[in-house]
């Protein structure tokens, strides 16, 4: 397996640097389309087109901290522990998602959208490592969040689009197993009764109960959905780190 850095943050700033309106919209659709006229060519679906200034200054922070030579060097240290019977180029695009002042940008559903809906982005040998504007990065943040989506798109590669609960949590074991930076916070989790939810449900392949146990309830209760008693707010995410031996702290 090769990767390439698909550089797109100059451009970014480039773009919103401009003054919203419909010319900026008409420049985002020349970027995302490229000489295609209709296919997606450069893959920037979660930056804003109409975004608020807040993004600009975002970008620019991130260009200080150097984050595309930052994702090539955390791509690197995690590639030498993958198969190496992909034979092909992946394309890594960084992507700036705004859940601050973006009306249209749910974080909970976009989120799990961007990691578990890949197929538009693999089919096209595309990761796109999503950061928010609603967060602060720090240099070993970027390195995980960089490293997890690639490791999705490995996954997606080698195994068929996740279905069930069950497969869900099968993906988000590999990226865990496979990340060489380990999580800078902990999370207190009610292991014992998150292991007997997913045991009794992981062949389910309701939505709402696989985004209730990837999210919980609260994420659930901002889009409407049906809660099933899910408390933590990353509780899949969790649940996997502790299948594959991250160190959590557990609740008896």
């Amino acid at each position: 397996m090769q990767f390439t850095i698909y550089p797109i943050l100059d451009t970014m700033i480039g773009f919103y640097q401009k003054p919203r309106g419909f010319d900026r919209f008409k420049d985002y659709l020349s970027i995302l389309h490229g000489k295609s006229k209709t296919d997606m060519e450069v893959p920037i679906p979660y930056f804003n087109p109409m975004g608020k200034p807040h993004i600009l200054t975002q970008l620019m922070i991130f260009r200080d901290m150097e984050i595309e030579e930052v994702m090539y060097k955390a791509i690197v240290e995690v590639t030498s522990d993958l198969p190496a019977s992909i034979n092909q180029t992946i394309s890594v695009v960084f992507a700036l998602a705004d859940d601050l002042k973006g009306g249209w940008t749910n974080h909970y559903s976009t989120d799990f959208d961007s990691k578990f809906k890949l197929n538009a982005y693999v089919t096209r040998n595309f990761c796109i490592p999503v950061f928010w504007t609603s967060e602060t990065y720090d240099i070993k943040t970027i390195q995980r969040v960089t490293q997890e989506y690639y490791l999705r798109t490995i996954y997606w590669k080698m195994n068929s689009k996740p279905l069930s609960l069950e497969d869900h949590i099968k993906q988000e074991i590999f990226v865990s197993r496979h990340c060489t930076i380990e999580y800078q916070s902990l999370s207190s989790i009610d292991y014992k009764s998150l292991d007997h939810y997913y045991n009794t449900h992981k062949t389910s392949t309701d939505h709402r109960r696989i985004f209730n146990f990837m999210y919980g309830d609260e994420a659930c209760r901002a889009l409407g959905y049906k809660t099933f008693g899910i408390v933590p707010s990353s509780a899949g995410y969790f649940y996997a780190a502790v299948k594959c031996g991250q160190n959590w702290m557990l609740q008896s």
